[in-house]
């Protein structure tokens, strides 16, 4: 994985990119097979996200607290349509909606939501998980509008946020 601020082909730094290390590796790893992972404390119960080695709750060490599969349903808790980013590669893939969900298993969750016009968006919409690749190999949860129908297939999208 390429860490953050790690140059792109075209020789830019890339400011999008995670900062893989042998604890986030299963979370990234993960992401990249189209699945998402939270961190569950068994000593209080409670899930995180951002994934660390003890429990923001409780404090509870890195024995206590396990990785698990969420759900991917999440709700729109704010938004921000983003028009103008300088930073490599984001002034590329302007206008984009930057976004906070709160996941169905709890915790809040910073992303982008794909797949919406801005303005269909609306605070406690239903969302899901899906996953763009960042760079190669690389894959970051993105959410979008779920399907009603259920038709919709979770999983991995093309960097241009296409199923």
């Amino acid at each position: 994985m390429s860490p953050a601020g790690a140059a792109s082909p075209a020789g830019a730094p890339r400011h999008d990119l995670p900062e893989a290390d042998d604890f986030t590796r299963p979370y990234w790893d993960a992401a990249a097979e189209g699945r998402l992972l939270l961190r569950r404390c068994a000593d209080c119960g409670r899930v995180h996200h951002y994934p660390r080695e003890f429990c923001p709750f409780c404090w509870s060490g890195e024995e206590r607290v396990a990785w698990e599969p969420a759900s991917g349903r999440a709700t729109l808790y704010t938004w921000s349509v983003i028009h103008r980013n300088d930073l490599p590669p984001f002034g590329t893939r302007v206008p984009y909606t930057a976004a906070v969900v709160d996941l169905a298993e709890g915790p809040r969750m910073m992303t982008e939501v794909v797949d919406c016009a801005p303005a269909d968006l609306r605070i406690g919409m239903p969302l899901e998980v899906a996953f763009r690749e960042a760079a190669q190999g690389v894959w970051v949860a993105v959410f979008r509008p779920e399907d009603e129908s259920g038709s919709t297939p979770r999983g991995r999208q093309d960097p241009e946020g296409r199923p």
